[in-house]
């Protein structure tokens, strides 16, 4: 394949040339941006801004055939990585970022993503995949490493897309119904701390909380109460409290004897290892039921953070799914909620 005819020469000889790329300057502790466009036609005054950001000299080409400059790659990329409810920015120095135009869960397709990067000098970068990200956060840049690249490299990324390898799915508004168990709050010894917790949380994800019932300890009266919100439309139950294994502690037998199917009782995420899953037919179809621990009330994030985002955006959660989650599911450096991506942590 034929190369461009590159050539370098001095900025003081550059006065009507045109630039190929952007110019960058960096100001230590301050900003680092272009002070010069790509298309910026050199101007007499500009010499000296040039030589004060360490351009001596400038390329100069003649575009070929067969080859792509680096805004016009970037621009190949993003129009076949990115998916559904997604803003793009401007070609900046070479680099189109992409930003999560809704709040919603963030899915990544990973091995497509990790064949892309393994062309070469093309690179694609993106947060963690089925996180839940609000609207206007950056969750993903490309950009290609050579000023110029060989358009036969952007064809082969391009062959490997066959579905949306970036994307954010909305999530759905919820009718959660609540089930709080424990004598001591059915008797009223203690006040609920459960009830507002859950409140909050569900609102920030877009969905309500449709009631609120207290059982003792008797595993018929918590049955009876998840099946009653079933019966009433819930689109999702949680049973909070019980989740031990204290004698007393029988919220998973009572969550079984409500007629749901148990796929997992455990999981390898800190806080949050004494986690439910399980699902029930009910009025508004097959609805999870979450036996969700103690933790919930008092981490920032939990395995609730992790697990109910995924579940209102539509995805059916498997064992093997919570088994997954061990792999990130402790962080020895985070002592407030001991997740590496947790969506509080700045």
């Amino acid at each position: 394949m034929s190369k461009p005819l590159m050539t370098t020469i001095p900025v003081r000889d550059a006065v009507g040339t045109v630039l190929c790329q952007d110019i960058t300057r960096i100001e230590p502790g301050k900003s680092k941006g272009p002070v010069f466009r790509k298309g910026h036609v050199v101007r007499a005054e500009d010499i000296d801004i040039l030589l004060s950001v360490g351009k001596e000299h400038l390329y100069v080409y003649e575009p070929r055939a067969g080859l792509v400059h680096e805004n016009d790659a970037a621009e190949r990329i993003v129009a076949a990585v990115g998916g559904k409810h997604l803003e793009r920015t401007a070609p900046k120095e070479g680099r189109i970022d992409l930003k999560a135009a809704c709040d919603g869960l963030l899915r990544i397709d990973v091995p497509t993503l990790t064949a892309i990067n393994s062309l070469g000098e093309i690179t694609v970068a993106t947060l963690h995949s089925l996180h839940f990200v609000n609207r206007g956060r950056a969750v993903a840049g490309m950009r290609v490493i050579p000023l110029l690249i060989e358009d036969a490299k952007l064809q082969a990324m391009e062959r490997l897309v066959t579905g949306p390898v970036i994307e954010i799915l909305p999530l759905k508004s919820a009718r959660v119904g609540v089930v709080t168990t424990g004598s001591e709050v059915y008797s009223g010894r203690i006040q609920d701390a459960f009830g507002p917790v859950l409140k909050k949380k569900f609102a920030a994800l877009g969905s309500t909380v449709m009631g609120q019932m207290l059982t003792n300890d008797e595993e018929r009266m918590t049955a009876e109460a998840i099946r009653t919100f079933l019966a009433q439309g819930a689109d999702m139950v949680v049973v909070t409290g019980g989740m031990s294994v204290d004698p007393d502690d029988r919220t998973p037998s009572a969550i079984r004897a409500s007629g749901a199917d148990i796929l997992s009782y455990g999981a390898p995420v800190y806080p949050g290892a004494m986690f439910l899953l399980a699902y029930a037919q009910g009025a508004a179809g097959r609805v999870p039921v979450l036996g969700l621990p103690g933790c919930v009330m008092y981490h920032k994030a939990s395995i609730f953070d992790v697990v109910v985002p995924r579940l209102l955006a539509g995805l059916e959660l498997k064992a093997e799914d919570i088994i997954a989650l061990g792999h990130g599911g402790f962080c020895s450096q985070c002592p407030e909620c001991h997740y590496p991506v947790c969506p509080f942590c700045k």
